[in-house]
Parts: structure tokens; sequence; C-alpha cells
């Protein structure tokens, strides 16, 4: 699965957040998510209930922030934002649950980085929407019972397999997001130039389609910087001309690669071996964990990487993309047939 690369993850939260769709019915994509979310809160409404705890899975940039606050929105109810590393100890949950109204929703995205003594503080809350807190130290130390109002909690995480069983199973709505096609993606960016104020047709959208490797963030990133040298060299609007002169001066190339992509791919390509992720990271100046969670789920998804038991491995499909001689030996039969 793809991911949203570091360079396009640092935006204009203000920008990003116009562009976010407010309801269910202007969210493009991802029909059997929505179609389920928008049952249950039909369902949560209908009962005079709180929404049952939700989990969004899947990779960055897809929609599952927006999601939250959309149901937030449906529901008529608050929501409270943070993240699982911001909250280092069972203290920083019992503060914002014990703050929570009545029917508020909760969103902590990476959840699937919550230490485990917060996590396990957070089971009573989701269950029985009460908190332990203690006061005082030692052998003198009291603990005081807190009861919550009913509320919702929406966790979102990119590594579900990282999540621990008994947490997984406190959600009784479970959900996971895909990439997006280039006909979903060039409606998200049809609506988004809307927004923007730049005129663009079809012809001059798909493109950027085409290199948002599936990710509507991505998508929305690329078309900013664009509108950028629409609004100052060609009179505030995307052609199709415009939209290739945009991505080559981002180099973005055909397949959606990003510059440290094509490094990486350099990287394998010269081993023609197997290479462990820390030789990767130290030859592309990068950290192991961007490599890992930002470029090497599309080289993957994309064809041009394989991850074996003896590290990474470039694909045949890296070394025409990169115009290099593919190794004199064929890959290995296993290879061989996953290429075929």
């Amino acid at each position: 699965m793809g991911g949203a690369p570091r360079e396009f993850v640092e935006r204009d939260e203000a920008s990003d957040r116009a562009l976010r769709p407010k309801r269910f019915a202007d969210f493009t994509g991802q029909r059997a998510v929505t179609r389920n979310l928008a049952l249950a809160v039909a369902a949560a409404r209908q009962r005079g209930e709180p929404l049952d705890h939700v989990l969004l899975a899947g990779p960055p940039g897809l929609g599952k922030t927006t999601l939250a606050h959309i149901l937030a929105a449906e529901m008529g109810a608050e929501i409270t934002e943070t993240a699982g590393p911001l909250l280092e100890k069972p203290g920083d949950l019992a503060a914002l649950l014990s703050a929570l109204r009545p029917g508020s929703l909760l969103f902590i995205d990476e959840i699937h980085s919550l230490k485990r003594v917060v996590e396990e503080y957070l089971y009573a809350a989701m269950e029985d929407f009460r908190i332990a807190v203690h006061l005082g130290e030692g052998p003198a130390s009291q603990v005081l019972t807190i009861n919550l109002p009913p509320f919702t909690l929406v966790g979102a995480t990119t590594r579900e397999g990282s999540l621990t069983a008994p947490l997984r199973s406190r959600f009784a709505i479970r959900e996971r997001l895909d990439l997006y096609g280039v006909d979903e993606l060039l409606q998200i960016l049809e609506r988004s130039a809307r927004l923007l104020g730049v005129a663009a047709d079809a012809e001059g959208l798909r493109p950027i389609a085409r290199r948002s490797r599936g990710t509507a963030r991505i998508a929305n990133n690329l078309l900013r910087r664009i509108r950028d040298l629409a609004q100052v060299h060609h009179g505030n609007r995307i052609t199709a001309a415009v939209a290739e002169e945009g991505l080559a001066m981002l180099g973005i190339d055909e397949h959606g690669l990003t510059e440290l992509d094509r490094r990486i791919l350099h990287c394998l390509c010269r081993h023609r071996r197997p290479v462990g992720l820390k030789t990767i990271a130290q030859t592309v100046d990068e950290e192991e964990t961007t490599i890992e969670e930002m470029h090497e789920p599309y080289l993957v998804q994309a064809g041009f990487l394989l991850k074996t038991a003896q590290g990474r491995l470039a694909t045949p499909a890296a070394y025409r993309h990169l115009g290099l001689p593919p190794p004199s030996e064929p890959p290995p039969l296993a290879q061989q047939d996953l290429f075929a």
C-alpha cells in the first residue's frame, strides 16, 4: 500500500482543512467504508445513543482524520483531537477524558503508538465509561473512581498489525481505507480546484491524479503547488501542459516517484543484491522509519521493490525505470513467478 512521502506531508494546515469534506455526501471514494459508517451513525441517532467506538486503518493521507470529523458533524457532537505519541502517561489521557461532554468524540491519531500503561488505562474508559485516579503515593495513596459521560473513541492507525488484540477488540466498528483510483482522485481534484479558485479541466488534472500514488493528500498538495505556477505564469488556469511543467519542477516522474524514491532504487540497483534497511538509510541519508513507512509501501505496490528475508531487492521494473541494465543473472524462481 502507498503512503505519503514526507516532502508532501509537511503542508499548510489551514489550507488542508479548508479542502476537507464536511459530510459523507461530499466525501469521494471509500464507498464501502462511508456506507457502513453512515449506517452506524443513522442507527445511533435513531436510538439516541453515542456512536460505537470506531477504528480507522490504512495508509497515510487517505482521509482517516477527515472521516473522524465527518462522524462528529453527522452525530452533531464535539470532537477532541490528540495523537498516541502525545499521551505519555495515564494522567495525560485522564485530563482529556474527564473534559469530554456527553456524546463527544475523542479522536486519537496513530493509536498504535500508545504506551502500554496508557492503553490499559483506556480499557475501562471504553468499556465502562470510568477511570481510576490515584491520589498520593506509597501505602497512603488512594484510588478515586471517576464516572465519564458516554463518548465515542475514534482511533486511526497506519499500522493495524501493531495494535494489541485487547485494544483492537474493543472497537465495535473497524474499517480499512484503501488507495484511491485515478478517477476518484480526479473527482477530488476537481472539487479542490473549485475551492482553491483555480480554473482546471479534466485534462489538466488527470496527470496530477495519475501521479498521486493513490493518495488524496498527495493529490491536494500537488494541486496547491501547481496552482501557484498557474497563478503566477499561466493566467490561473491548469492545463495538461501546465500540470506537466509543475510536476517536472517538483521532481515527480511519470510513476509518481519522488527524488528520494529514485535514490532508494538507485541504491538497490547498484548493489544488485538484497540490501538491509540500515544500509539504504545510510546511503540516501534518511531515517529508517521514513523509508520504511513513507516510501517502501508505494515502491512495493508499484512493483519496483521486493522485500525478502535477506533484505530489499530492486525488481527488473526498477532497472528499466531508471534506464539501468538489469542484473546478468535472472532472479530466483519465486521472484520470476511474482513478476511474470
